[in-house]
This record gives structure tokens, C-alpha cells and sequence, in this order.
């Protein structure tokens, strides 16, 4: 299994900012504070980033891609651990 099929079936196509926050191990407040702070992370999240109303959505391939996170299956339970 690719990294990318393992975040599709994890998390689907869109991901929250809980799952976000469970991929990065940082609390949703940490990761919503980083988000609007100029951070290497936040410009990489950013364009990831799909309002639906007042919620946040992040495209899980985009953030794959974002976070460099590449690997067969033997990567997954690092991507899980990060």
C-alpha cells in the first residue's frame, strides 16, 4: 500500500484540522495558531487549505505532497507516527 492510498483510506479526500493535527502529533489549537503564523509549515499547508462554510478542509493528496510524505507501505507507520 502507497502512502497515498493509506492517507485516501485514512483520512478520504478531504481532511480536518483534527486530522491534520493527528498526522503532525500537535493539538488542533497548535496547529490552527501555526496555520496564521508565518511558518515553513504553514506556507506548505496553505494552499492545501478548502473553506466549506466556516470550516477548513485540507486536500489529503495535497498534503501528502506538501509534506513530502512518499513511501510504499513500509512508510505508513511512520506517516501515522508524524
Amino acid at each position: 500500500m502507497t502512502t497515498e492510498e493509506y492517507m485516501l483510506q485514512e483520512y478520504g479526500p478531504l481532511m480536518s484540522l483534527g486530522d491534520i493535527a493527528n498526522l503532525l502529533g500537535r493539538s488542533p489549537d497548535g496547529v490552527r495558531v501555526a496555520l496564521y503564523s508565518d511558518t515553513d509549515v504553514s506556507r506548505k499547508l496553505k494552499p492545501t487549505m478548502l473553506r466549506v462554510g466556516r470550516r477548513v478542509y485540507f486536500r489529503t493528496l495535497q498534503v501528502k505532497d506538501a509534506l513530502t510524505l512518499e513511501g510504499d507501505s513500509s512508510d505508513s507507520a511512520v506517516v501515522k507516527s508524524v
